[in-house]
């Protein structure tokens, strides 16, 4: 078995999910499900999901992307085209048990697996499905996000055309509400008894999350949108500075204490205070800041300019200011920062080596919640139908033999 030991300290064991999905949204989901204790289940096709080789991938070729987001899974691959393959999945969904009975899936619209199907077999099943639009129509993360505007006010101001986010930012919030989303269907379960079918959309995660943070709000009630404003933070003072030596740095000042060091360490204090009489402006106000910002880094960015990064990096550090300097991810793997950091630990995974992974970022009474490595393809396949199903030696060599279950080299 490739997921963690269970043990009662963490919050979900005992429950176990059967996922069928690929990309990144609802793997996301089972690894945050797994971290928390639940025995997952990941059911993919014979050869694998879509997404087994993606990249990046190892000089030999494994998908280190793949094997990230299905640690500590359990990995079992089936013909789901043949009449065995789907039973298989139907009766693993449903198999007897309090903790069970929950599907987690971005391959929806198959009605041998739909929440129907399921639910005639144990009226209290758990069915979550991925979509990528609300009316079931495909999409991914930065087709929505096309859709949605931001796009647009992205990237440096005097560009005219679009820049797509690189972050799939979109993918992460839904696979998490999902993973929120199982957790809340389970708490309501266990108290009255009911399953649930939970339809969560992508586009309306998008949206969602838009409508939440006021960026279509404003448009419905000032009439207006929010402007793009290349690096500098909206609503408030911050922007990135150069220094002497070519660095970067992002500095923010979000209170008037922040934006009062900010002065005081370039030395600009006697020519902001002389700015702020001239416009008429109050900088204790975020708006003030903001509205004014250009006039305001321009007097800032003298200071950055005559100092290199190790000066600039000791002088914020003496302040109040928020700031942090630019690093490229190999900066950030070669800083030492995540061997001193408890959120990361050694992990063996066959295929691509020893490295550092994360756990779950939130820590219960000081310990971060780790799983194993994830398995090879259908590795786990005839001990998850032995544990779960009680079927013999005789029954899943049957399955082996006429290619409905891949044995565990994982054909």
């Amino acid at each position: 078995m490739t997921a963690p030991d269970p043990t009662p300290d963490r919050p979900l064991t005992g429950l176990r999910i059967v996922e069928i999905s690929s990309f990144v949204a609802s793997p996301l989901c089972g690894l945050t499900l797994c971290q928390l204790g639940a025995e997952v289940i990941r059911i993919d096709p014979l050869g694998g999901a879509a997404d087994t080789g993606r990249w990046p991938l190892t000089d030999t070729g494994e998908s280190i992307y793949w094997t990230g987001l299905n640690r500590g899974k359990r990995s079992l691959a089936l013909d789901l085209r043949s009449d065995a393959g789907q039973d298989i999945v139907r009766r693993l969904v449903t198999a007897p048990g309090a903790g069970g009975a929950i599907l987690v899936t971005n391959t929806g619209g198959r009605s041998w697996m739909s929440h129907d199907a399921l639910s005639a077999l144990r009226p209290d099943v758990i069915t979550l499905e991925l979509l990528g639009r609300r009316d079931g129509r495909p999409a991914v993360d930065y087709t929505v996000n096309a859709a949605l505007g931001f796009p647009q006010i992205t990237g440096p101001n005097d560009y005219d055309g679009v820049v797509n986010h690189v972050l799939p930012a979109w993918d992460i919030a839904a696979g998490l509400h999902a993973a929120l989303a199982i957790t809340a269907a389970v708490h309501r379960r266990a108290t009255t008894g009911a399953g649930s079918r939970i339809v969560l959309p992508l586009e309306d995660v998008a949206l969602a999350t838009a409508g939440t943070l006021g960026y279509l709000t404003e448009v419905q009630v000032n009439g207006t949108a929010r402007p793009a404003t290349g690096n500098d933070v909206y609503g408030t003072y911050g922007t990135d500075f150069v220094t002497a030596d070519g660095a970067r740095f992002m500095v923010v000042a979000l209170t008037p204490r922040h934006f009062r060091d900010l002065t005081a360490l370039t030395g600009t204090q006697e020519t902001v205070a002389a700015l702020a009489t001239a416009l008429g402006a109050d900088f204790e106000r975020e708006s003030d800041r903001f509205e004014h910002r250009d006039l305001l880094t321009a007097l800032f960015a003298r200071w950055f300019r005559t100092h290199d990064a190790d000066e600039v990096g000791r002088a914020l550090a003496g302040t109040s200011v928020l700031h942090e300097r630019y690093r490229t991810f190999e900066q950030v793997v070669r800083s030492g920062g995540l061997e001193t950091n408890p959120l990361f630990a050694a992990l063996s995974q066959p295929g691509i080596g020893e490295y550092l992974a994360a756990a779950l970022p939130a820590s219960f009474d000081g310990v971060h919640l780790r799983t194993g490595p994830a398995a090879d393809l259908g590795t786990d396949g005839p001990d998850v139908l032995r544990d779960v199903l009680a079927l013999d030696d005789t029954a899943i060599a049957t399955l082996t033999d006429t290619g409905v279950l891949a044995g565990r080299n994982g054909s």
